[in-house]
């Protein structure tokens, strides 16, 4: 089931792709994590509280922008048959999304490892793109999977 409309300003106009199990799962694979716009009044509140001294006329600072990402992935894979996170690695910022813009999340599979009879190893990486579809965050991920 997926969550409510976060405060960052998430869209339910898309609902997430779901991998399937881990012998299901191709590598190429492209998955919709959901969108999230940057929400003026959050921007706001999320600045003052965690980055003093930013500008919101620079836009989400990248502490905002990786909550965003962390929380389109966290929703979309919530019913996924992922056991397991072990690492978020290569953290990419590559501009400060202004107040307002939409930003959406995929996932791409990279590569697949299978560890014994019961689980493998997906890897994957991880883009948030702005409405132009320019990168504004990227990262790589690898999480077990059941098989």
């Amino acid at each position: 089931m997926r969550a409510p409309p976060a405060m960052i300003g998430e869209s339910a106009d898309e609902e997430p792709s779901v991998p399937a199990a881990f012998d299901d799962i191709e590598i190429g694979q492209v998955v919709n994590l959901g969108q999230a716009a940057v929400d003026p009044q959050v921007l706001e509140t999320f600045c003052k509280a965690f980055t003093p001294g930013w500008n919101v006329d620079r836009g989400a600072p990248d502490a905002m922008v990786f909550s965003i990402w962390a929380r389109l992935d966290a929703v979309a894979s919530t019913d996924w048959p992922q056991t397991k996170r072990l690492g978020v690695d290569a953290l990419r910022w590559m501009r400060n999304p202004p107040a307002g813009e939409l930003l959406r999340g995929r996932m791409t599979v990279m590569a697949k490892d299978l560890v014994g009879e019961q689980k493998g190893i997906v890897i994957a990486q991880h883009d948030l793109l702005d409405e132009a579809g320019r990168l504004v965050f990227s990262c790589l991920t690898r999480s077990v999977f059941t098989r």
